[in-house]
């Protein structure tokens, strides 16, 4: 098993949250590390999707993830087996991460040589959605067992993510979940969201997924 950090990380001193953040993103740009936020509801799938993900990236990009819990360190050990750097992030009760606690993070793993930093947020659908993490661009998983409503229940969130995942595709015919209308929902909040139907336990849509990553990347490389 890969060994990997685990560290403590503490809520930002800092008052002007966004200002931080756009200082971070700049940072991230000139070092050429694209930073993507996943965030979910718990349960949703976002450590199983980043596994599938990371097995069809890594030999071509350097990868390093941020694993950001309240406490343990079981999705950390998950993504070890995938070979590519993990650091464990503790956020002491906090719901949520922030720009600075998101520097903490990044210092932490190292992000030297990467091409590629994803940070797994705390499982939330309300306070992760209020903090710019400095990320380059945010993703959001939601499954079909949580319902079609949520766009209606927790459109913040819905209206600040590049791209929506809508996982565990093979079970949609045991739920009363439609898409259709899920969709609609979605980009009545946010027209210009990208939404890929996927399925972490078969694969289906990680490849579309996966091609979302190598064209954001490689567009956050390309010097402005």
């Amino acid at each position: 098993m890969k060994e990997f950090k685990i560290l403590e990380i503490k809520q930002s001193v800092f008052e002007d949250n966004n200002k931080d953040a756009n200082l971070l993103r700049e940072e991230l740009k000139q070092k050429g590390v694209f930073l993507l936020n996943l965030m979910s509801s718990p349960g949703a799938g976002k450590t199983s999707t980043l596994k599938k993900t990371i097995s069809m990236l890594k030999e071509e990009m350097h990868i390093g993830v941020l694993e950001a819990d309240i406490d343990s360190d079981v999705d950390a050990k998950t993504i070890a087996e995938t070979g590519v750097k993990v650091i464990q992030l503790h956020t002491g009760g906090m719901c949520h991460l922030d720009a600075d606690m998101t520097r903490q993070g990044l210092l932490g793993l190292d992000t030297s040589g990467l091409d590629l930093a994803i940070l797994e947020n705390v499982g939330n659908l309300v306070c992760p959605a209020e903090f710019d993490t400095g990320s380059s661009k945010n993703a959001m998983i939601l499954s079909i067992p949580e319902g079609d409503d949520k766009p209606l229940k927790y459109p913040l969130m819905f209206s600040i993510v590049d791209v929506l995942l809508i996982n565990k595709m093979d079970v949609l015919e045991h739920f009363d979940f439609d898409l259709e209308a899920c969709m609609e929902r979605v980009r009545k909040i946010n027209p210009d969201i990208k939404i890929i139907p996927i399925s972490a336990r078969t694969g289906e849509g990680i490849e579309i997924f996966a091609d979302w990553l190598r064209t954001e990347v490689k567009k956050w490389k390309e010097v402005d």
